[in-house]
């Protein structure tokens, strides 16, 4: 980046990560948060040894990791953070006194970790608490000796994190599933009203982004041996919204005129039903005087939906099947050479550890405060959001230090401590949505609290203050020194490549469900729809990374936007047609024209030139499909143009 160009984005950036946005404060996550981290420290009080409530503490942070996500999913993933951070408290029990393999060890962490939840898609802070509690036990006084009371004392204390987050369970079993596909009738209703409008095309986006989402959160939560009424009824309700959304896109995509009002309202309403299943009335779909069959046939499945809710089960009930790939076949797709999410984690590791290694050598107090600042820095998804996190993280730690200081110098006791760490982890959570910066005031000097509290040596401001303050600037620079060097380009440069492969999987897809296979042959178990749908995701991630870039390259990226977003529909309507089992099989010649006309497309956007115009064959009973990769091919010559 050149000087001017940097002058004219510095105020922009700075002015970008100060901003506070409107998310709601979540003020239960909030609370839970603050009793999981703080139970510990007081249980440890209340027995004598605040020691060891401390270093019990560190397993409090796996409830950071909570989100809303299906409690079978949650369970799960709170438990492997449980035992992840267990593991980490150990190694950094016993690699203490080894100041190379503390670094090494913690480049290694910070890479598994974010290829893990990368490969995964995993929401939540990532690598971050691991390095964080590994580096807290490093800086403890050296004992290998402790080593698995340590890590005892942090299971303990992740499982009463792991029995907080649980407990919405027993209330509102399926909270998180009704609330996905709530949102999938919301935005339906959305797409209805956009209908005829410029909004359609980016409701529809909305739309297709909340479908897969759904589809993710319900496979999440099925199991073969154990399925409820209230289960089937959220499957089978977005299944009819999936039907709703095909049926919109086939008939209504170039239509410019509005549909009645009355459909948009008759699905809100079906949503007011959901919500409200024990105390509503049966609501009345609404219906316009006049209708054509079109718009009839949305009223149709709009009655089909509102049948789910009111009849009993037995009388709708359908046969369940949710295909969910294996974690093997999950790691193999992200560890591909042009895998951003393999990428992402060898660069982070490597960093990492370099900066690890620069504060070991150079002997800094605390030295492991350089590279969880450097941490800190990189967890942002591009390098915009980096040099957001590094503008956050220097105006919350400067502040933070301060808080951290002040508390610090009265020497607080057991009951005083457990209080503080309480209050600042509830801060800290009301307003990490808001703000990383806001967010650092509080978490900043939370984690200052617990890992000087457990140092068991003497506190001065002056010099305390001045130390992390070093650290902190040193290991962010670091961190934002070394994604700009390894990373500022990396991502644009790669989708022309990962562009084609996306297209060659998607014929491939298109060919496995438009041709005999054999009997017994499983679509949804094929090799080519999990390449595709890998293919499909680092294409997405790759173009999310590469708007972030300094500079960014605009005309790039607005070319690609159209195609990408294109691929998207197709993969989307290519996943929906393998759920059928009446699929046609092309003839040779119209496999061998689709094939060409894929190939064309692929090799064009590789050379980043217009693809010539192939005549896409008809495909029965399919008509969307058809129509999606004429435009794709359409937007990739318009595109270019």
């Amino acid at each position: 980046m050149s000087d001017k160009q940097l002058n004219r984005a510095a105020p922009s950036m700075i002015k970008q990560a100060l901003q506070v946005n409107k998310k709601p404060f979540p003020w239960l996550k909030a609370f839970s948060a603050g009793l999981a981290a703080a139970l510990p420290v007081m249980i440890g009080f209340a027995f004598g040894n605040v020691q060891y409530g401390l270093i019990a503490g560190l397993g409090g942070f796996s409830y950071l990791y909570v989100f809303n996500i299906p409690y079978a999913q949650r369970a799960k993933k709170i438990f492997s953070v449980v035992l992840g951070l267990t593991f980490v408290t150990y190694l950094g029990t016993i690699s203490a006194p080894y100041p190379l393999a503390v670094a090494i060890l913690m480049g290694l962490i910070a890479a598994v970790v974010i290829f893990v939840f990368g490969a995964l898609k995993i929401n939540g802070p990532s690598a971050i608490f691991f390095v964080l509690v590994f580096a807290m036990t490093t800086g403890m006084p050296i004992n290998p000796d402790d080593a698995f009371l340590r890590a005892g004392l942090v299971f303990l204390s992740g499982c009463l994190s792991w029995i907080i987050a649980m407990i919405g369970w027993f209330f509102n079993p399926y909270g998180p599933e009704s609330d996905v596909v709530t949102r999938v009738y919301l935005q339906l209703a959305e797409l209805l009203d956009s209908v005829g409008t410029p909004a359609f095309t980016e409701t529809k986006h909305k739309v297709m982004e909340v479908l897969n989402e759904s589809e993710g959160t319900l496979s999440a939560s099925y199991f073969r041996w154990r399925t409820t009424d209230m289960f089937n009824r959220l499957y089978l309700l977005n299944n009819f919204a999936n039907e709703l959304f095909i049926y919109i896109v086939e008939n209504f995509s170039n239509s410019n005129a509005t549909l009645p009002k009355e459909l948009g309202q008759s699905t809100r309403l079906l949503v007011h039903s959901l919500n409200n299943r024990d105390k509503r009335k049966k609501p009345r779909i609404l219906q316009p005087e006049k209708m054509d069959r079109q718009v009839s046939q949305l009223f149709r499945t709009i009655y089909n939906a509102d049948a789910i809710l009111n009849e009993p089960i037995s009388n709708v009930k359908k046969s369940i099947k949710i295909d969910k790939p294996s974690l093997k076949t999950i790691f193999l797709g992200a560890f591909d050479k042009n895998s951003i999410v393999f990428i992402s984690s060898v660069r982070f590791g490597v960093i990492t550890a370099i900066a690890a290694i620069i504060a070991y050598q150079f002997g800094f107090e605390r030295s492991y405060w350089v590279p969880l600042s450097c941490v800190a820095v990189m967890s942002g998804a591009t390098i915009v959001s980096t040099f957001h996190r590094t503008i956050q993280r220097f105006f919350g730690t400067v502040i933070g230090i301060v808080i951290a200081g002040f508390i610090l110098s009265f020497h607080p006791s057991g009951f005083v401590i457990t209080l503080f760490i309480f209050v600042l982890t509830f801060i800290t959570e009301l307003f990490i949505v808001k703000n990383y910066g806001l967010a650092a005031l509080f978490f900043t000097p939370n984690a200052l609290l617990m890992a000087e509290s457990t140092s068991q040596e003497m506190f001065s401001f002056s010099y305390f203050a001045q130390a992390r303050f070093i650290d902190i600037v040193i290991g962010s620079a670091i961190g934002l020194l070394g994604v700009y060097l390894v990373g500022r380009k990396s991502a644009s440069s790669r989708i022309p490549h990962l562009l084609s492969k996306t297209l060659r999987s998607q014929a491939q897809f298109l060919m496995v469900l438009f041709s005999d296979q054999g009997t017994g042959f499983n679509p949804r178990q094929s090799r080519e729809r999990l390449k595709m749908r890998t293919n499909l995701s680092n294409l997405q991630t790759l173009y999310h990374t590469a708007s972030g870039e300094i500079p960014a390259n605009r005309k790039a990226l607005d070319y690609y936007w159209p195609v990408i977003f294109s691929t998207k529909q197709l993969g989307y309507l290519l996943e929906n047609c393998s759920k059928e089992t009446n699929r046609p099989n092309l003839s040779d010649e119209r496999s061998a024209q689709l094939l060409f006309a894929f190939e064309t497309m692929a090799i064009a956007a590789t050379r980043n030139v217009s693809p010539k115009q192939i005549a896409i064959p008809e495909l029965e009973g399919y008509p969307s499909i058809h129509k999606e990769i004429q435009f794709l091919q359409k937007e990739l010559r318009s595109s270019h143009g």
